[in-house]
């Protein structure tokens, strides 16, 4: 086995949602949380995935550099990536000596020295705030919200840029308080966007225990829209 491999439970080559432009996005396996909507709940358990080494994955995203543009590049999502830091650093620096833009999608429970070391190589880094109110917080994911905000303020003092986003889920974080909140509490001159996800139930059927959402209606698009154009007026006053 490589002593550098990564476990992985999907790649998706030619990513536009995931950070800026058309970008390689990374699937890692492995998550300390819990979330209640998640749609990949196969991620949580780093068993049963496919392991790459550096030279395989490297090798993969040199064939598809070219359609990376000016603006794409690479993303490492999860699961939690940062679980992995440890064998991330030295793939991401790799990939700053080749000059791919480098993103890393995130819950921000994971600080540890090597976690750090990632973030600090990164060119952008998606930070998903799940709500907040810490008894909600801790409801959905089974974590502590001060641990988004301690990697928040990690980045804020290394000035690392960063987006926020938050899966917003109908009667549970969809008020214009809760948004208010999150606009407030993630203020700083690195924030380059808040990005709202609509609820949706495309993974409930991989849950082996019913959801806590699962009676819950889908997030209507046209709802969607006005919070996101709400989020992005509060944006522009900051």
């Amino acid at each position: 086995m490589p002593c550098n491999a990564i476990d992985i439970f999907h790649i998706q080559s030619m990513g536009t949602l995931d950070g800026p432009g058309v970008r390689t996005v990374i699937f890692l396996k492995g998550c300390p949380l819990k979330c209640a909507y998640c749609h990949n709940p196969e991620s949580w358990q780093s068993s049963s995935c496919e392991r790459l080494s550096e030279e395989a994955l490297l090798q993969m995203i040199g064939r598809l550099r070219a359609y990376y543009g000016k603006e794409g590049g690479v993303t490492f999502s999860g699961g939690e990536p940062l679980l992995q830091a440890d064998r991330l650093i030295p793939i991401v620096k790799k990939l700053k000596q080749l000059q791919i833009h480098v993103a890393i999608d995130t819950s921000g429970d994971i600080l540890t020295p090597n976690a750090k070391a990632v973030l600090e190589l990164v060119d952008l880094v998606i930070l998903d705030v799940k709500h907040t109110d810490s008894q909600a917080y801790e409801g959905l994911t089974g974590g502590k919200l001060s641990r988004p905000f301690e990697t928040l303020d990690y980045l804020k003092d290394k000035k690392i840029p960063y987006w926020i986003r938050q899966v917003v889920v109908p009667e549970f974080n969809d008020s214009h308080e809760q948004l208010e909140k999150l606009e407030l509490h993630t203020r700083s001159a690195l924030r380059e966007r808040i990005e709202l996800l609509g609820f949706h139930k495309g993974g409930m059927h991989k849950w082996n225990v019913k959801s806590p959402f699962e009676k819950v209606e889908e997030m209507p698009m046209d709802k969607l829209v006005k919070l996101q154009s709400y989020v992005n007026l509060l944006f522009k006053t900051d």
